[in-house]
């Protein structure tokens, strides 16, 4: 289990697979994988900054658009 922990930990670093493949002796690199495959808490940090509000506009263009919402509103 330390060895996963480890091998979880420099992934997390930001240490390339082949070099954890070498630390932990593994002989291929699809076994190594099996870390970055498994690395949830990776996987909800890249999320969080994919919906963090910087990709998508604060307000959406529609509403930017005034002649577009006084139309709206006379409907």
């Amino acid at each position: 289990m330390a060895r996963v922990a480890s091998g979880m930990h420099l992934l997390q670093s930001g240490v390339p697979l082949e070099i954890i493949r070498d630390f932990l002796g593994h002989v291929d690199v699809k076994t190594t994988e099996i870390y970055a495959r498994a690395n949830l808490e990776m996987k909800r940090k890249a999320l969080e900054k994919a919906v963090d509000g910087t990709l998508l506009p604060k307000i959406p263009s529609w509403q930017q658009n005034k002649s577009l919402l006084e139309w709206l509103h006379s409907l």
